[in-house]
């Protein structure tokens, strides 16, 4: 699918339905919530995460009824088709900050082509930023994007990402320390789409994991860095896809000692 009209179509469509999913979620943050747990206890979920999954799917399917939808919630498609038109939507990336009262959490919708991003947008309504990435580039609100030029790691600002679980948590402290050790500065958000948005935005120089991260945590933001001049590779420093193990996230200039990072923690 090469028509450029086809892929803008696609990627505006990924900003009317992240809306739309953003928009319940914002209406219902910081209201009384009923939160269930799903895998761990840290997982949660609520029912605007159900309710937005629903218009997010909804607005995709006026467009095109007939396209396979991915997502966290429900019913819904788990793996990314290998071929053909499909759609990646987390109805809220973040939900453990949203029912706590923290801003950091957003409605991510992906449009892919033979599992490949073509258009995407990141939806933090709390935060009132909106970042979509398409054909044109990527874009925070209506600012161009680029990744930062920063290339000093003493000077740079990473952050580690996704939640290991209680029987892994030796890794998640081995990668602090490796951050720690070569880079100026760490941060965690609890929100990984908006953490790959701030790399595409140059707010923060990379963002690293060697989990295997689900699609509808990572697609929508991958695609902002890479049309924002960043770079996304897996543990091994090949391109990174919605299937790889570990995904390494900078604006290029760090990136071999964000690898390096990585690889630190089985060392």
């Amino acid at each position: 699918m090469s028509d450029s009209n086809e892929l803008e179509r696609r990627a505006d469509t990924a900003v009317r339905a992240a809306r739309a999913g953003a928009a319940i979620a914002g209406e219902a943050f910081r209201t009384t919530l009923d939160v269930e747990t799903k895998a761990g206890k840290t997982d949660v979920v609520t029912r605007a995460d159900r309710e937005a999954q629903v218009a997010v799917i909804e607005a995709i399917r006026e467009t095109y009824p007939d396209d396979p939808v991915v997502g966290e919630e429900d019913d819904a498609l788990k793996a990314v088709p290998e071929s053909g038109p499909a759609w990646i939507v987390d109805p809220i990336d973040g939900t453990s900050n949203f029912v706590r009262g923290i801003r950091s959490f957003a409605t991510a919708v992906a449009a892919v082509v033979d599992g490949e991003p073509v258009g995407a947008a990141i939806v933090c309504p709390a935060l009132e930023d909106e970042y979509r990435s398409g054909p044109g580039g990527a874009f925070r609100n209506d600012e161009a994007l680029a990744v930062s030029d920063c290339a000093d790691p003493e000077a740079a600002t990473v952050s580690p990402t996704f939640w290991w679980s209680r029987e892994r948590r030796d890794e998640f402290a081995a990668l602090n320390r490796e951050l720690g050790d070569r880079f100026g500065d760490v941060r965690r958000f609890g929100c990984a789409q908006l953490g790959l948005a701030m790399v595409a935005s140059g707010a923060l120089e990379g963002i690293t994991t060697n989990l295997r991260a689900n699609p509808w945590d990572t697609v929508a933001g991958v695609h902002a860095i890479r049309e924002a001049g960043g770079r996304v590779t897996d543990l091994e420093g090949e391109r990174w896809r919605h299937d790889s193990d570990g995904l390494v996230a900078s604006n290029g200039a760090i990136h071999a000692e964000l690898l390096e990072a990585a690889r630190g923690i089985d060392a």
